[in-house]
């Protein structure tokens, strides 16, 4: 991180103490999901088993993103960020404790996925609310490059402890994490909602939606990183057959390939704390669409492990870059009282084109190969990038044309 980053860290106690609290919190949630797989696979020796666990972790609360974000609108932000991390605290010491068969379980993991997607849009809402908007964009950077190193060492975390506390023992400092991250939260300050829209949670998620739907920069925004996703979501899958299958390596070319993205992403945040003033963040969007597109589509002719890492580790920079953009813009662009709703839905979206990608992805990868399945994702993402870049500056206008209108009236 550059300097300023570490000053506006040490000056504002409030992004302080959201990125203390994100990093504590994905650390914790990394090193649980690989004892939660592991416990699953050693006591059901089933593939499925463990598909059944990835998915209602991940895919099936993400179909709950307007609901979820509402909630973060109709109540403090720091209410709601403290709320959540307890509530999965105490899901999984129930689960650290109990060991329970997978029915139970799968319940279980259901209920913590849902209190962390109530905790995501609530916590990207909360940003503006703490730093100048002149510094948004550096404040998403922090956070992401916080978080996500936080992702990327929960792992090896995990593999450290496992030895000496096992399953049980990782599970329990899991839940250990989610509260000491809520305690960090405390020190934040109030971050009220906005007037109290009339109505049920559900009519709230469903005029967030609406705002979506209706104002054209957020329509493309969504609709165009959620194609990107959708395009480019398979990578995972289709580096191993990369990797085992067209380039002959062994399992350690595989781990370092499945590693270069994440590598990308930390330098990509980094650098983007540093340089971070008076960038356009609709040419930051498309640039990150961009070079996560073309770095699949490039993946697709590489000719040996080397040459996928490095495209594959550049890939990730866009993809850091498409986080911060989006953040920011949606950070911008969206009344206070429906940031939470935009985030749900944003994100819960992007959940749904992941789901979608390795769907599509695995039938592209049986009817061809891991080479022609990243060049057509690529291809197609490139498609969806030109799109976004095509139609979105005009909608961001539109949106500054309506403000000053607002002003004027």
């Amino acid at each position: 991180m550059g300097g300023g980053s570490r000053a506006l860290l040490r000056r504002d106690g409030a992004l302080r103490a959201l990125f203390a609290a994100r990093v504590v919190s994905y650390a914790g949630d990394s090193m649980g999901l690989v004892a939660l797989m592991l416990f699953v696979a050693d006591t059901t020796g089933e593939g499925l088993a463990v598909a059944l666990l990835l998915l209602v972790g991940d895919f099936a609360p993400a179909l709950l993103g307007p609901l979820t974000g509402a909630i973060g609108d109709r109540f403090d932000l720091k209410r709601v960020m403290v709320a959540a991390e307890v509530v999965q605290g105490a899901v999984v010491l129930v689960i650290a404790l109990a060991l329970p068969p997978l029915p139970v379980l799968l319940a279980l993991v259901a209920v913590r996925a849902v209190a962390g997607q109530v905790f995501q849009p609530a916590s990207r809402a909360a940003v503006p609310g703490i730093v100048d908007g002149r510094e948004l964009e550096k404040a998403n950077s922090l956070v992401g490059f916080g978080a996500n190193a936080a992702e990327a060492f929960g792992p090896l975390l995990a593999a450290a402890l496992l030895p000496v506390a096992g399953i049980r023992g990782v599970l329990l400092v899991d839940a250990a994490t989610f509260l000491v991250s809520a305690l960090v939260l405390l020190r934040l300050p109030a971050l009220p909602p906005g007037p109290r829209e009339p109505g049920s949670l559900v009519a709230s998620a469903r005029a967030g939606l609406g705002h979506v739907l209706r104002v054209p920069a957020l329509r493309v925004l969504v609709l165009g990183f959620c194609a990107v996703v959708a395009f480019n979501g398979i990578d995972d899958v289709a580096l191993v057959l990369l990797a085992k299958d067209t380039l002959g390596a062994g399992d350690s070319a595989v781990g370092l390939l499945l590693g270069a993205v994440g590598i990308g992403l930390l330098v990509g945040y980094a650098l983007l704390t540093r340089f971070s003033a008076g960038r356009s963040m609709a040419a930051l969007l498309v640039g990150g669409f961009l070079v996560s597109s073309a770095g699949n589509l490039l993946t697709g002719f590489a000719w040996a492990v080397a040459a996928a890492f490095a495209v594959q580790a550049v890939r990730g920079l866009g993809i850091a870059a498409m986080d911060v953009a989006a953040n920011t813009l949606v950070q911008r662009v969206v009344p206070a009282g429906m940031l939470a709703r935009v985030f749900g839905t944003l994100y819960g979206a992007i959940g749904v084109a992941a789901a979608l990608s390795y769907v599509g992805g695995g039938v592209l990868l049986s009817a061809t190969d891991a080479p022609t399945t990243f060049v057509i994702a690529g291809a197609g993402g490139v498609v969806a990038t030109v799109l976004v870049a095509v139609t979105l500056p005009r909608a961001l206008r539109r949106v500054g044309e309506q403000a000053q209108g607002d002003g004027v009236g």
